[in-house]
């Protein structure tokens, strides 16, 4: 039994006709619009809620302004469903009917579980590599993208007031596990023995408190990572940092700023994690976050790097903490 990975997210956000405007340009899939709410999907199911932060039954904001107000983690089973409620029925929050169990995390969160409903997928367009040992590709090139459709929702990044109690919780009660640490710090974990480097980054910021850094989306590669960002570029939307490449998780990257809170992430090619993995420990600094990156992003109809002035000694700014 494991949890599956983040089945649905909910923002609540102060702009919602800008925020559908900003998804759609993301490359999701609008399913449906109200004038208080609109649901999107990724391409195997996963869905992320865009509401107006007023709308009734909401749950609390850790943080004000526009920011995530719900993870729905997706489960194999009803048996799963049972097993977790029995787990979290004494901890703040919890709810169960409708086909979902929850609670509040540590960190002031809401959380939810269900069975998933995300469905397998077989995307035959991915780039393939050929490395000097291994020749992935032969008689095909690489595919270029001319804008990114998101496969899922990989992972969330949140600011967290006690990384140690929220690593213990997720720990003890859906059985996460440790990727890597900044000891004290930073804890990355993944849902299940094996599977991507991480499905959830907690970071303790010098002076503690909740909130939301980023929420990333898994691309097919690398080259639907520049082709996607390329896309939101020529869209009018502003990167944060990237593209680039992380060294603790593999995975390259490209962050925008989000009208529905904090920042966005394409991602792709991260560390594939099993039983046998051993969790190493980094001391955070620029050369964590990325082994490169460009600063201001590419312009999408030049294609070129922007002009801007390279930020110096940032990594450790609230914006761009990973």
């Amino acid at each position: 039994m494991s949890v599956l990975g983040i089945d649905e997210i909910t923002y609540g956000v102060e702009d919602l006709p800008r925020c559908v405007t900003f998804f759609k340009d993301w490359g999701l899939a609008l399913v449906s619009e109200q004038p208080d709410e609109a649901i999107f999907e990724t391409l195997n199911g996963c869905r992320v809620i865009v509401a107006d932060l007023n709308k009734p039954g909401l749950p609390p904001a850790i943080e004000s302004g526009p920011t995530i107000r719900e993870v729905v983690w997706g489960v194999e089973s009803d048996a799963d469903l049972a097993l977790y409620a029995s787990r979290i029925a004494q901890d703040p929050g919890f709810v169960e009917g409708n086909g979902r169990v929850g609670c509040t995390d540590p960190n002031g969160l809401a959380i939810r579980f269900q069975v998933t409903r995300k469905c397998d997928l077989e995307l035959e367009e991915c780039g393939a590599h050929n490395t000097w040992n291994s020749k992935g590709r032969i008689n095909k090139p690489s595919p270029v993208y001319e804008r990114a459709t998101p496969v899922e929702v990989g992972h969330v990044v949140l600011f967290v007031k006690d990384v140690n109690a929220c690593e213990a919780f997720y720990h003890d009660r859906f059985g996460f596990q440790s990727s890597d640490r900044y000891p004290n710090r930073g804890a990355f974990m993944r849902t299940a023995e094996e599977g991507g480097h991480h499905d959830i980054f907690m970071l303790q910021l010098p002076e503690p408190r909740a909130g939301l850094n980023h929420v990333a989306f898994t691309v097919r590669d690398i080259h639907e990572v520049f082709g996607g960002g390329m896309h939101v570029s020529r869209c009018g939307w502003d990167t944060e940092i990237g593209p680039g490449r992380h060294p603790v998780s593999s995975a390259f990257f490209w962050y925008f700023k989000n009208p529905a809170g904090a920042l966005v992430e394409y991602y792709a090619d991260e560390d594939h994690l099993t039983a046998e993995w051993q969790p190493r420990e980094f001391e955070p600094g620029p050369t964590v976050f990325a082994e490169w990156a460009i600063a201001g992003g590419i312009d999408g109809v030049t294609r070129r790097q922007r002009h801007v002035e390279a930020p110096q000694g940032k990594f450790l700014t609230e914006k761009n903490k990973r």
